[in-house]
C-alpha cells in the first residue's frame, strides 16, 4: 500500500468520486483558482472545470442553501467550509433544512450532500478559529457526522459520505493534514457508524476520535513498552451514528475506560460515550469512567497559553496512571 498524507488522501478521493459520478460537484470559498485554503482541492478546477468546482462568495448560508437545493434535485454536492468556526453562519441551512427535509416530506426527497470542514486547535489561530463544534451537529437527528483519524479512513469515509443519501458532516482536524499513513489502492469505503479498534489491549480502554486517536495509539504503545500496560484504543470514526456495541464490547474486556477528546469536557461527545458505558456496561466497570479533554476556555492566541489549554499525551498518561496503577506495576 502507498503511504500518503491525509491531505493527499482527501484530494485523491474527490478526484476519483468526481470521475465516477458526474453528479458530484464541489463548492466553497476559494476552492477553485486558489485551490482551497489547505489545498485539498488542488488541481480539480483545471481537471473538471468551473461547473463542477464552484468558487462561492463569502456567504456560508447562501452556498449551503444552494447545496441543499442541488441535492434535492439529484446532484451530490460536496461543500467545503473553510473552517468549522464559519459553519455557524449556515447552521439554519444544515439543521433546519438538510437534516429535516427527508422526514418532513415523507421520504419523497433525499439530501445527499457532504460538508467538509477542518477544525481543532494548536495552530495559533485564536479563539474564534480553533474550536471543535462537532457536538452541535452530532446532537441532530437526520445528520451523520464522521471524523477520520488516518489517511486510509479519510479516503474510505469520504467515499462513503459522498455515496450516502443523507447529509454528512465530514470533520478534518487541521493537525492531521500532513500526517502520513498507508492507504489501500483501488475503490473501497469505510462504513459510517462503525468504530475501529486501533490497538488491541486487555487492561484499559481509551476511546477517542480524530487527532486524539493518533495520540492515544502512540501513548498506548509507549506505555506498553515502558511498563507492560496493555491499552486498547477504540477510534470512534463516526460520531453519529455512534457504534455503541464496539465500545461496550471493549469495556467488557478491559473493565476500565478513559474517554480522550480535544473538545471541551462538559456536554461533549465524551459525555454521550460515558452515558452509554454507564447504561450498557456498568456491571463490567471496575473503576469510574475518566474523561480527558481540553480546558474550558476560549482558546488563547498566545502559543504557550494555547498549548496549556489543549489536552494531549501528558494528560492522557496521567489519567492512565490514575485509573490503572496496580495493573501498571505488574
Amino acid at each position: 500500500m502507498a503511504e500518503i498524507t491525509f491531505r493527499q488522501a482527501l484530494n485523491d478521493t474527490l478526484r476519483e468520486e468526481m470521475k465516477r459520478d458526474e453528479n458530484v460537484f464541489l463548492l466553497g470559498e476559494e476552492i477553485g483558482t486558489f485551490e482551497g485554503s489547505y489545498k485539498i482541492t488542488a488541481g480539480l478546477l483545471k481537471e473538471f472545470g468551473p461547473r463542477r468546482v464552484v468558487d462561492t462568495p463569502i456567504a456560508e448560508n447562501g452556498f449551503l442553501g444552494m447545496a441543499v437545493g442541488a441535492a434535492m434535485l439529484g446532484l451530490r454536492p460536496v461543500v467545503e467550509i473553510m473552517t468549522i468556526n464559519f459553519i455557524l453562519m449556515g447552521i439554519d441551512e444544515i439543521i433546519n433544512h438538510a437534516a429535516k427535509i427527508h422526514y418532513m416530506f415523507g421520504g419523497q426527497s433525499a439530501v445527499p450532500m457532504v460538508i467538509r470542514t477542518p477544525g481543532g486547535g494548536g495552530q495559533q489561530l485564536s479563539a474564534t478559529h480553533s474550536q471543535n463544534l462537532e457536538v452541535l451537529f452530532a446532537h441532530i437527528p437526520g445528520l451523520k457526522v464522521v471524523a477520520p483519524s488516518t489517511p486510509a479512513d479519510a479516503k474510505g469515509l469520504l467515499k462513503a459520505s459522498i455515496r450516502d443519501d443523507n447529509p454528512v458532516l465530514f470533520l478534518e482536524n487541521l493537525a492531521l493534514y500532513n500526517t502520513k499513513g498507508e492507504v489501500p489502492s483501488g475503490d473501497y469505503t469505510t462504513p459510517i457508524g462503525k468504530a475501529k479498534v486501533a490497538k488491541e489491549g486487555k487492561d484499559l480502554t481509551v476511546i477517542s476520535y480524530s487527532r486524539m486517536t493518533s495520540i492515544a495509539v502512540d501513548v498506548a504503545h509507549r506505555m506498553e513498552k515502558e511498563n507492560g500496560l496493555s491499552i486498547e484504543v477504540v477510534d470512534l470514526r463516526s460520531l453519529r451514528p455512534l457504534d455503541r456495541e464496539t465500545l461496550v464490547q471493549s469495556v467488557q474486556k478491559t473493565n476500565r475506560a478513559i474517554i480522550f477528546e480535544e473538545d471541551w469536557r462538559s456536554y461533549g461527545i465524551g459525555a454521550e460515550v460515558a452515558a452509554t458505558l454507564q447504561e450498557e456496561a456498568f456491571d463490567y466497570l471496575d473503576a469510574p469512567i475518566k474523561r480527558v479533554a481540553s480546558v474550558e476556555v476560549p482558546l488563547p492566541y498566545s502559543k504557550p497559553l494555547e498549548l496549556s489549554a489543549l489536552t494531549g499525551a501528558k494528560q492522557l498518561i496521567e489519567a492512565v496512571n490514575e485509573l490503572a496503577p496496580r495493573r501498571r506495576r505488574r
